[in-house]
Formats: C-alpha cells, structure tokens, sequence
C-alpha cells in the first residue's frame, strides 16, 4: 500500500486512529455496555481479551480484564476519551436512541461546527464520544486549521432524523472507526514536539487554553491533547486500569519505518510489539502509542 504524497517532517495524510485498549476489572460488565449502549460487537482475541468492532474484523475497542487493577488517578496523564466516528447524522441519532434504549447517561452533547457529539462514560469512568462529521465542504477554514467551537447540540433535532429510519439500528454501522483520541497529559510543549515535530502531525488547535489538537490530511483533528486535569501530574502508578495503548495507524511499512527512524534520530526508543505488529513508543507523557502500518 503506498503513502498519499506529504512533506518529509509531515505523517502521511491517509494516516487514522486504530485500536484502542483498555485494562477493566469487570470484563463482563465492560462487554455488556460496549455491545448494549453502543452497538459494538465482541469477540474474544488472544489470552482472554476481547475485541469490540463493528463486524468485519476491525477492532475499534480491545478490553483486558484485571480485577486487582488500580483505579487510574483522575489527575494523572492517560485517556481523556476515545471519539468513535459514525458514517451519518442518522446513525448518530440511532447511537442516541441505543443509550436511550440501555438506560445510560449522557454527560453531554456538543456541536463543534465540524462535528456533532455526545458524551458519556464507561462503566469504569472512559471517556466516550460518539460522533459524526460534517462533510468537509461545510467547514470553515480558520488561520492553521478548520474552525472548531463548542456550542450546545439541538437533541430534539436529532432524535428527529429517526422518522426516516426503516426502524432500529441494533449495532453500529460497518463504516464505523476510531476518528480520534483525546489524551490527558502533563504539558504542551514536549507534548506538540513530539506529535508534531517528531510523528509530523500538523497543529490544527493552538489557542484553546490548556489544549492543543493536531491531524493528519487537513482532518480537524486525530488527536486531542490536554492539562486540564492533568497539567504537572506523572503518567498512571503500575497496574492501573484505563489506557494501555493506542494505535497509529500509517498507510504501509515505508511510512512506518521513515516516522520510527525520526523517532530513532530524536533518541526516543521504540520497540516491537509481537503481538499486534509495529513499533510501541511513549508520549512525554507516558502515553503508549502503537505505530503500526494499516
């Protein structure tokens, strides 16, 4: 597979978010609010884990249980959220009728003119968006990136769109993916050497206090990075439970290799990852992240 064209410092435009995983101490549990209130599907994978995706294969989601995990101080580096992309504003409004449908709160519903979200939690305190686009000819183009806010989503208007559905949408969509992880994290500016420097992602947020977002492709952003909670704070104690890793996903082996060979010329070490392929490396903020061509 080869790469779209990109400056030599930039990522490859066609670069996306893959799996995320999380450690939980009630697998069960987890399953039952991945595959009840979202609509994902799971299955097992390795030595006890389970994969939660959308049918065909792909993993948006993989769960490891550990019952004696420590809970994840709230104040230390680690997941914000994870953004789970749905192909259309009806699908939105099926993902709203689903929670409804479980019982879960939401914790709130945002329009970001880009975007439009709901926000929720896990039963372990993860962060959840679930999310659709505007198409791109929509968004307004700002100094470095598209023009975000943070306005209050119209619910009505969007449980409206269900009077053109054929009836109700039991699991999610195949076309739907990781759009984006937002990271807790104890700094900005190692923090924007490293995604943007080193990975070549582009600065698409900078003024937005305590944050910075950054994309691949002109996307309004992959990654969403903040210090709201967390600025100052070390990455999570040993054995904690939340983030383990996620994925970068990079479109073919030469594009891997020439993002881990900066990595390797900054002095930052990367290793193998024989179980899932690609190369694990840590943020500044002991975020594991796991390049691995797609």
């Amino acid at each position: 597979m080869s790469t779209s064209p990109s400056a030599p410092d930039r990522i490859a435009a066609d670069t996306r978010i893959g799996t995320v995983r999380l450690t939980v101490p009630d697998l069960a549990r987890s399953r039952a609010f991945y595959e009840e209130s979202l609509g994902l599907r799971g299955r097992p994978v390795g030595d006890g884990d389970l994969a939660l995706g959308v049918g065909d294969g792909r993993a948006l989601v993989e769960l490891r249980e550990d019952r004696s995990g420590v809970q994840r101080d709230p104040r230390a580096t680690g997941l914000f959220h994870l953004a789970v992309l749905l192909p259309s504003r009806l699908d939105l409004a099926h993902a709203l009728r689903r929670l409804a449908g479980s019982g879960w709160p939401l914790e709130g519903a945002s329009d970001h003119l880009v975007s439009e979200a709901l926000y929720l939690s896990d039963p372990d305190g993860n962060g959840i968006e679930l999310y659709r686009d505007r198409p791109r000819e929509e968004w307004t183009q700002g100094e470095i990136g598209p023009e975000m806010a943070t306005l209050a989503l119209d619910l009505r208007g969007l449980a409206d769109e269900l009077q053109t559905a054929n009836g109700p949408q039991p699991h999610a969509p195949a076309q739907t993916m990781i759009g984006h992880v937002h990271l807790q994290v104890s700094e900005l500016a190692e923090i924007e050497r490293f995604y943007s420097e080193l990975l070549g992602f582009d600065v698409t947020v900078r003024d937005y206090p305590g944050a910075l977002f950054v994309s691949a492709g002109g996307y309004h952003h992959h990654l969403g990075l903040n210090t709201w909670h967390s600025g100052g704070s070390p990455a999570p104690a040993t054995g904690s439970l939340g983030l383990r890793s996620y994925e970068i996903l990079l479109p073919g082996e030469d594009e891997l290799q020439r993002v881990t060979a900066r990595l390797t010329d900054a002095g930052l070490a990367s290793k193998p990852d024989p179980e899932h392929g690609g190369r694990l490396v840590r943020d500044p903020s002991g975020n594991a992240v796991l390049l691995r061509a797609a």
